[in-house]
């Protein structure tokens, strides 16, 4: 059985001809006309009432790039962040939900109780909630998921740029995962663009002290691309995260999402991020992740400056790779001034 090929886009900059986005088609980007951004051109598509891939049907141009060429970085033309708000990054919220999958939980569990057979932790506790009420009949609400706040659009990072540990940070790892990708329309009503492969990194180290150092350990810089899949159903999704270190492989690992493998449904996930009245204000945009079920720190791992992470999914396009670096500066305070 042949399926058809899926609906992906890339974001780009270049720099005389500025920002453009392009539709992948294997092996070359097919650029867009008088666009410059996916959040416009959904904007758009909500404007005149129509489906995104009718708007890029549209706006397709005879303009076409080698995309091996911006994939390895060797051109003019540079990938962005496969979404973001162009205007105004303090418009995008970045956020996501954690201990939607099994293997997540029990690496939070071993993190702060040392065993699986100890008494369950709040984590645990909260992942069995999401198993007993997190997929709810169509249209009803179910058990409330986890949430944390990453930051906003300037947290996020491109494939191929660094993700940084900051000088104030204990330790950086890879959390190989699916965004979610959204924006309000006028009305004030959340619209899912697609969703894309996505790096949501923290530090696991801050975490292991106190799971109450969650909130400031999800504090970090994020990547999302290259691609942002329009058609995806996030369902079963199946892929690969591996760390390179030197050039060498270091340490790699299957990993899994989709509903198939997640404790709470996506409408329900998506229902519990938009019932906050700040998360539906006209013109935002979202970029949501929706956990993950394995990460090199689970393995008792930690990463050094210049290692890669790499995070590829089936269907989801070109693998999303981005080095490590860790802040050489020392941690300094600094006071605030009373005006």
């Amino acid at each position: 059985m042949t399926t058809s090929p899926s609906i992906r886009l890339v974001q780009l900059i270049h720099p005389r001809h500025h920002r453009r986005v392009a539709l992948v088609q294997e092996p070359v980007l097919k650029l867009l006309k008088d666009i410059s951004s996916v959040y416009d051109l959904a904007l758009e598509a909500i404007l005149e009432k129509k489906k995104i891939k009718e708007v890029i049907g549209l706006r397709l141009s005879t303009e076409q790039l080698d995309y091996t060429e911006v994939y390895e970085g060797v051109g003019e033309w540079r990938l962005l962040p496969s979404f973001d708000h162009p205007g105004n990054s303090f418009a995008c919220n970045v956020s996501g939900t954690g201990l939607t999958h099994k293997n997540s939980a029990l690496n939070r569990q071993m993190m702060h109780q040392g065993g699986i057979g100890e008494q369950p932790t709040d984590s645990m506790r909260m992942y069995q909630w999401g198993l007993e009420g997190g997929s709810p009949p169509a249209g009803t609400i179910g058990t409330q998921p986890e949430w944390f706040h990453k930051g906003n659009g300037t947290v996020l990072r491109a494939h191929g740029e660094p993700l940084i540990v900051p000088s104030f940070g204990d330790d950086g790892g890879e959390e190989p995962e699916i965004a979610g990708i959204y924006v309000i329309d006028e009305k004030g009503a959340p619209w899912r663009i697609g969703f894309s492969t996505a790096n949501e990194f923290s530090d696991h180290v801050m975490e292991k002290k106190n799971y109450l150092y969650l909130a400031p350990s999800k504090l970090r810089t994020c990547s999302i691309g290259p691609e942002l899949v329009l058609d995806e159903a996030f369902t079963a999704l199946s892929g690969t995260v591996r760390i390179q270190r030197g050039g060498q492989p270091l340490w790699s690992s299957v990993i899994h999402t989709g509903q198939e493998h997640m404790a709470h449904s996506v409408a329900n996930l998506e229902y519990h991020h938009f019932k906050y009245d700040c998360h539906r204000v006209p013109f935002q945009a979202h970029i949501h992740f929706f956990g993950a079920d394995a990460f090199s720190f689970g393995s008792k791992i930690l990463l050094q400056d210049a290692d890669v992470m790499e995070i590829s999914w089936e269907g989801m396009g070109r693998p999303l790779k981005n080095p490590l670096r860790i802040a050489l500066e020392k941690e300094t305070w600094f006071g605030v001034e009373q005006l």
